[in-house]
């Protein structure tokens, strides 16, 4: 395993590596591809030029999602009216509560590694846990909430205890059994308290004013947003932190985590738990934004929904969690309404079966993902970029010689070493 000093020069013996010579010991080489006097290749902008980019673009995209419901915007096929109409929102905000699951099931599946069949029991223990709650004691939502949160750390640790003992098909069939033992409860209604098919009403005698009713469908839909940020947040942080980069080590390798006396067990219960708890608290504010609890929340198709979306955006990627979160339930809601329309009553039976079963469409739109598209929406669009990127490097060495081609691999090199850093 080399550090980032021994990836930047130095090779484990201490001596610098081949392909930093003559900048090891340079302070120019410490600060990338301008300081060393070597040109940016063309097309390619520098690394400092893209983070502010980046972050650029992140800003005003947030910006327009806060003001999303003051403006009158219209997109025709995707939302059903204009963005400040409460039928509009509670779109929007149900694609952003699903790319947050999402972004906890990327937690699971694109860090740690595990293939789990039982997501969706902690995010019905947040359903039908904040409702049961608010059904039969008289406390505030926020207490409420935090007495369900308790419950749901209770819940993971017991479950997930259990389930990592195993690994591969063997756990994906224990969350999976822990999942249908929940589902059945829920199902059963055991002492009127789930409400079985039928599912709870949420009662709203203590709920603030300004989440009760059709005419706040705006404040549920800055509160869908915020979680989604919130768990962005907490995800990439639990990514990037010492337990992430051990789940990832796992992921690839067990065994040699445990020969460098590490505990693969505690990381993946870590990482198992926090998961549980993030999608809990989606599954509270979904509660609030759907006015009720269905049995749908506790079932089997939740956690192989939020598995298509992953895979629909990219395994691996954060962003591609929420690009498939959004682009799965807009799908799924537009092409229900497609389905019930006059245009595919007309066709003939060959065409109006299959498209009527908006998860018949679903399901071959997985299917051609997986066969052509194989690292996802993100993915495909990170090889296009990168294809786009060689052609134009191409152009230019054409034009410099093989001079410009050996300057533009050093200066790539040292721009992708200085990334890492």
């Amino acid at each position: 395993m080399t550090t980032d000093t021994d990836a930047a020069g130095t090779n484990s013996a201490g001596t610098p590596g081949p392909d930093t010579k003559g900048t090891a010991a340079s302070p120019a080489g410490s600060r990338g591809v301008e300081a060393a006097g070597v040109p940016n290749p063309p097309g390619r902008p520098r690394p400092a030029r893209r983070k502010v980019a980046g972050a650029a673009a992140g800003l005003a995209g947030m910006v327009l999602l806060v003001l999303l419901p003051l403006l009158n915007l219209s997109l025709p096929g995707v939302l059903p009216g204009p963005t400040y109409t409460p039928g509009s929102l509670q779109l929007l905000a149900m694609c952003m509560l699903m790319a947050a699951a999402a972004l906890t099931y990327h937690l699971l599946l694109g860090v740690a590694g595990l293939l789990s069949f039982g997501h969706a029991l902690y995010f019905g223990a947040g359903v039908y846990g904040l409702a049961i709650i608010l059904q039969n004691l008289d406390i505030p939502l926020l207490p409420a909430m935090g007495l369900t949160l308790l419950v749901v750390i209770v819940l993971a640790h017991v479950v997930g205890s259990i389930s990592l003992r195993v690994s591969g098909i063997p756990f994906a069939m224990v969350t999976l059994a822990f999942a249908q033992a929940g589902s059945v409860i829920v199902g059963r209604n055991p002492d009127g308290a789930t409400g079985g098919d039928e599912g709870l009403t949420l009662r709203t005698d203590n709920l603030p004013d300004f989440l009760v009713g059709v005419v706040n469908t705006r404040n549920l839909y800055w509160l869908a947003l915020a979680v989604l940020v919130a768990v962005f947040i907490v995800v990439t942080w639990v990514q990037s932190s010492r337990a992430g980069h051990v789940a990832a080590a796992v992921r690839e390798n067990e065994l040699r985590v445990r020969v460098l006396g590490l505990q693969p067990y505690l990381v993946k219960l870590l990482i198992f738990v926090v998961s549980a708890i993030l999608v809990s608290i989606i599954g509270m504010v979904f509660l609030l934004l759907q006015s009720g609890a269905v049995p749908r929340a506790m079932s089997a198709d939740l956690t192989i929904t939020l598995l298509v979306m992953v895979v629909l955006g990219g395994v691996g990627s954060r962003w591609g969690a929420v690009i498939g979160g959004v682009f799965y339930t807009i799908l799924d809601q537009r092409l229900t309404t497609l389905a019930n329309s006059d245009a595919i009553d007309a066709l003939p039976d060959i065409l109006r079966v299959p498209l009527s079963e908006p998860l018949f469409i679903l399901g071959t739109l997985f299917i051609l993902v997986v066969l052509f598209l194989p690292g996802g929406l993100t993915g495909t669009a990170q090889r296009l970029a990168q294809r786009r990127n060689r052609r134009v490097r191409g152009t230019g060495d054409h034009g410099t010689g093989n001079g410009g081609a050996g300057t533009d691999r050093t200066a790539m090199s040292r721009e992708i070493l200085e990334e890492s850093a």
